[in-house]
């Protein structure tokens, strides 16, 4: 069936549920769309296509005979090549690890396969998930498909899940954020992502980046999509025990209460410095909507800059991701991404001292942000600073999470979603930031703004 393809996560379950169509035709619309875009966008890192097909003919029949496991019964997801999937390959965006197969499957899969999902495959990321540009040297860099012509940034390092969701291949993917590699491609990308609290997700069976500060979320074409995806990954799990420290989020049920009497808090001026005109402009904007809607914005008091915590963030990163995978890095031989080798080899030389000394300073800055953002119910920013950028003109040195990065060291959660677009018909997007565990509340606030404006169902054109 034509236009399948197009269809969100929720538009595909009502559908599922009416029998307007069958499981069998969401994939094989999703498979058809791959097929004709993968050679071009360079998503996926392996399509499951046959299995897939096999899932959605069992999902079919058990619909059909009364069996179904649930409103995500048949629906296809694609999973960022840091999630193990017993017996398939995980690379970690490394070809180093190119045989690397499961042993077992982690949590959040099991879960949505649990549910009755249908995994498409596996995207690529950058190597080791350690960076926000979305490059990867050795593995292949996915094409942003808002410029067909120009090679730009797609936003890392959930890059192919980001892509596969912009250009409808996929409803829905799992990306991880550790300094904004869900947000990041989200905003370039144009499509929603939802950073969650850590420990609202479990990342038992997800590759670490930095144990500290890894969080699992979805990636979808709405803030409704991202809710109910929360819901089914959420939960206390045995081999994560993090997870039993969140009461569960209940979004769905507050979502569309509206968000007048809200108080958010909109940048200081000084955070403005070094933002794009055109992305500062959609975020004024955005401010101005949902001042429209009924919220109060406020300016956030004055305190440490929001930027200074990414410089930290990154110390963190390098010296747990060096714990890890020092094997590797330490070995000149192997085929690495010399930009991500850099990163991590850099947590060699941070001594136990300042590694300690900056998981101190975390816990009084969270304590420090906590009385200025007293009398607030969000922190609004811009995802990113700039809209996407031609691949070739990429610093590897510096980072593009400069929005994102102070919310993992803050232990707080995020949501970005499309809030315009510029000239040259690329996305602009926003950051709604609360406290840690309120992720029902900044998907509130976004989906009062989606509904509000129509930036989430632009889509590129590829046909």
């Amino acid at each position: 069936m034509s236009g399948l393809h197009e269809l969100s996560l929720h538009a595909l379950s009502a559908g599922l549920a009416a029998r307007r169509f069958s499981p069998v035709d969401v994939v094989d619309a999703c498979l058809a769309r791959i097929a004709a875009l993968e050679p071009r966008l360079h998503a996926f890192v392996e399509i499951y296509a046959d299995d897939a097909r096999l899932a959605a003919e069992a999902a079919d029949k058990a619909m059909r005979s009364g069996h179904g496991l649930g409103p995500l019964h048949g629906i296809p997801v694609a999973l960022k090549d840091l999630v193990e999937v017993e017996g398939r390959i995980t690379t970690a965006g490394s070809a180093v690890w190119r045989g690397r197969r499961s042993t077992f499957t982690a949590t959040l899969a099991q879960r949505m396969i649990g549910a009755g999902m249908v995994v498409l495959g596996k995207t690529h990321t950058v190597e080791f998930a350690y960076g926000a540009w979305g490059t990867n040297e050795q593995m292949g860099t996915p094409w942003n498909p808002w410029d067909m012509d120009v090679a730009r940034t797609p936003g890392g390092s959930s890059a192919g899940s980001a892509v596969a969701v912009a250009a409808r291949m996929a409803p829905v993917a799992i990306g991880t954020d550790t300094g904004g590699s869900v947000r990041v491609p989200a905003s370039w990308c144009g499509i929603t992502g939802l950073k969650t609290t850590i420990g609202r997700i479990s990342t038992h069976g997800v590759i670490p980046l930095s144990p500290t500060l890894d969080t699992p979320g979805p990636l979808a074409r709405c803030v409704e999509d991202c809710a109910i995806l929360l819901v089914l990954l959420q939960g206390g799990d045995p081999n994560d025990a993090i997870t039993f420290s969140l009461a569960p989020s209940s979004p769905l049920a507050d979502m569309r209460r509206g968000i007048k009497g809200l108080r958010l808090a909109a940048l200081p001026d000084g955070e403005r410095a070094g933002v794009d005109t055109e992305v500062l402009a959609a975020y004024d904007t955005s401010l101005a909507k949902l001042s429209e809607l009924g919220a109060d914005i406020a300016v956030l008091p004055s305190g440490r800059s929001l930027r200074e915590a990414g410089d930290l963030v990154g110390k963190i990163i390098s010296a747990e991701s060096y714990a890890f995978h020092a094997g590797f890095i330490d070995r000149n031989d192997l085929p690495l991404d010399q930009a991500v080798r850099a990163r991590i080899r850099a947590g060699a030389a941070l001594s136990a001292k300042d590694y300690l000394d900056v998981l101190e300073d975390r816990k009084k800055a969270k304590a420090e942000f906590a009385a200025r953002m007293a009398g607030f119910d969000a922190v609004l920013t811009p995802s990113t600073l700039t809209p996407a950028i031609p691949l070739d003109t990429v610093d590897q040195t510096r980072t593009p999470a400069i929005s994102t990065r102070w919310v993992n060291y803050l232990d707080l959660c995020a949501l970005s979603l499309p809030n315009g677009m510029t000239e040259g018909g690329l996305p602009t997007s926003l950051q709604i930031v609360c406290r840690g565990g309120d992720e029902a509340l900044a998907l509130r606030v976004g989906w009062a703004l989606e509904q509000a404006t129509d930036w989430h169902i632009r889509a590129p054109r590829l046909d």
